[in-house]
């Protein structure tokens, strides 16, 4: 976690070396008036330019701790604010090091955990105001955050909460088990195996932990969609396929058998296509880490469709899109065997997990 401290007072820039060093990825930002006081591992800069540096540092960290008055920073981050799945933690301390105060992002950003661990550097007392920890009480977004799964529509964690806090019933369909595990008896939580089982419930809240995507007409208002990352797209393509082609059929095969793109964990595909401009744009269109394998790996790979003239040809591989989705999934099973546009080539695996946390 790389975590920007800035100090603009004398006790600040103390505070601030201490956290420096007991923060690993914490950078120390000081005062010119105080760069004395910060040690030699810091960068100064010039009191009028405060907001300035917030500003730039906005979308380059992920967390900033501000040792000033809440006050003010609240008036500086107020216009910087755009969501908690995607704004930085913010923890403010106090000059005298008495609290920390963890301000915004919380549960996904990491502000709780990051005002806990500058209380024990610095002997602090951490002041945690989110409803669920105040009620030592897990929530929904700290599950998928620790899970690695994606919030399918981040506004229904706030009911899912809400709930949760009032004691109301909440059905959860969690094929794997970590919900049991997190909320380890708390909470008014019953467990079901089938979504329609959970809906024809009493509960007035749902949570399903799925790859799948369920048509807009059954979810009711009060029901949460997690996304375990458990998807590997095997891509092969022509060279110079573009980026929207590759989007285009994707999106197509993906609804044809009812699953989230959000569900994807990586795209894989041969190492020969390491240098493939489209199909690295469209990795970066929806940030999906891309996995290549060369030609031996991929043939030691049992597949069900037979072999491919063409790649045999090209890259001297019986098959691309298959064999690589089954190799990055760890062997897992596909959900689509190999289809074809022109240019294209397209499997899905889903990953088998082997152990829970």
């Amino acid at each position: 976690m790389r975590v920007a401290v800035v100090a603009i007072t004398r006790n600040g820039a103390v505070l601030g070396r201490k956290l420096r060093e007991g923060l690993s990825g914490a950078e120390l930002y000081v005062s010119s008036r105080y760069a004395g006081q910060a040690g030699k591992e810091r960068v100064i800069f010039e009191p009028g330019d405060l907001k300035g540096l917030l500003v730039s540092l906005w979308n380059e960290v992920d967390g900033f701790v501000l040792i000033m008055a809440t006050g003010i920073v609240v008036r500086m981050i107020a216009p910087l604010l755009e969501s908690k799945q995607s704004d930085p933690a913010v923890v403010t301390m106090d000059d005298a090091g008495r609290f920390a105060i963890s301000l915004t992002s919380g549960h996904l950003g990491g502000a709780n955990e990051l005002a806990e661990r500058c209380a024990f550097i610095c002997g602090a007392r951490a002041v945690i105001t989110t409803a669920t920890d105040a009620n030592n009480l897990p929530s929904f977004d700290m599950l998928a955050r620790e899970q690695g799964w994606v919030i399918d529509d981040i506004s229904r964690v706030k009911t899912l909460n809400s709930l949760l806090l009032d004691d109301a019933e909440i059905a959860v369909v969690d094929p794997g088990g970590q919900t049991r595990c997190w909320f380890h008896g708390r909470g008014r939580l019953t467990f079901h195996d089938t979504f329609a089982e959970a809906l024809d419930s009493t509960a007035r809240g749902f949570l399903f932990v799925t790859n799948r995507q369920l048509p807009p007409r059954s979810q009711p208002d009060c029901l949460l969609i997690l996304r375990p990352r458990n998807l590997v797209l095997g891509i092969g393509c022509n060279r110079g396929t573009p980026a929207d082609e590759i989007d285009e059929f994707v999106a197509i095969h993906l609804k044809r058998i009812f699953v989230s793109l959000k569900s994807v964990r990586c795209i894989a595909t041969a190492a020969a296509k390491r240098d493939e401009a489209g199909l690295i744009a469209y990795a970066e269109r929806y940030d999906i880490p891309l996995e290549f394998f060369e030609s031996a790996a991929l043939n030691r790979v049992a597949c069900p469709s037979p072999p491919s003239e063409h790649a045999q040809a090209a890259i001297g591989a019986n098959g691309v899109a298959e064999p690589a989705a089954l190799l990055a999934s760890n062997g897992g099973r596909l959900m689509l065997k190999k289809v074809k546009s022109s240019n294209v080539t397209l499997a899905v695996a889903e990953v088998i997990e082997t152990s829970r946390k």
